[in-house]
């Protein structure tokens, strides 16, 4: 009977787990339907954005003369690390923390004497990094995806914008998780800073006549400046909903699991009940054929 007594606590707890993944199942597939409204709803307005520039700017040469596009040997990298607060979100973020590692040694194979920091945007990568010996986490805004909005994330851009302005750092990279669907998620790196050609083709674009007010060298300094926090914020948006949906994903495997584990013990508690119910009949019918001898 002991035996019976572990397999129904076992029966009790898998019941408790599957009800906890599939109620938090359910949060993510809420906050994901909300985040990816946010992502589609902003990537057509980041491209026309860029193609905007990509016009107004007349050729490349002139691109790499902002100051936002300057192009000379790089001697400091700052990686930008999204990663999420929580965990039980499968390799969401495993996958980050091995893609940043790979980006050091990248960097490290360029030129040896790089020096590569980290601003970590997320407590798994902070907790991560902190504890490498030989990397500076010069900031963390693990905060941010409590309560993430564009205003926030501008601050954080326009920090970074400073920085390279100032020349602190050379180049500027993004370690972050590209949505493409509930179940799919893109380990990406881009290059936020310097600017890069931003056509997206790369084809030659069609010489065009415009009239600009209230000049085209102020517009070219207000519009770069605004495109780069549309960019950044696109990254997190990205990442925001990748999250929910890998933690959706996890949840529901997590839960179809619990299911089937539910079904195997209670059809071993079915056989190791009636194995006890036969023994008791097998004891009852000997102790009665004594008697009767």
């Amino acid at each position: 009977m002991a035996n019976l007594k572990e397999v129904r606590n076992r029966i009790s707890s898998v019941g408790s787990t599957m009800q906890i993944t599939s109620a938090m199942k359910m949060v993510s597939a809420s906050k994901l339907r909300r985040a990816q409204n946010s992502v589609i709803a902003l990537r057509p307005y980041s491209s026309l954005l860029s193609k905007v520039i990509s016009n107004i700017m007349e050729d490349e040469t002139e691109l790499m003369e902002s100051p936002y596009g300057r192009n000379k040997k790089t001697d400091k990298v700052l990686l930008l690390v999204l990663t999420s607060n929580k965990g039980l979100c499968g390799g969401f973020n495993a996958n980050i923390i091995k893609e940043t590692k790979k980006v050091f040694e990248r960097i490290s194979q360029e030129d040896k004497y790089i020096k590569v920091d980290i601003i970590s945007c997320g407590k798994k990568s902070s907790e991560f990094f902190l504890k490498q010996k030989g990397i500076d986490v010069i900031k963390t805004y693990d905060s941010i995806w409590d309560d993430l909005t564009f205003e926030k994330v501008t601050l954080i851009t326009e920090e970074i914008m400073k920085m390279f302005l100032n020349h602190q750092y050379d180049r500027v990279e993004v370690v972050y998780n590209k949505f493409k669907n509930a179940s799919t998620q893109i380990i990406s790196q881009e290059t936020f800073l310097p600017l890069k050609s931003l056509n997206e083709d790369n084809e030659k674009q069609i010489s065009k006549t415009y009239i600009f007010e209230p000049s085209r060298e102020e517009i070219i300094y207000n519009i770069i400046p605004q495109a780069l926090k549309i960019q950044l914020f696109r990254c997190f948006l990205d990442s925001f909903a990748a999250e929910h949906g890998a933690r959706m994903t996890a949840m529901h495997k997590a839960t179809d699991n619990a299911q089937n584990l539910l079904k195997e013990l209670k059809l071993s508690y079915n056989k190791a009940r009636q194995a006890a119910i036969t023994n008791e009949i097998i004891e009852i019918s000997s102790a009665a054929e004594a008697l009767n001898g």
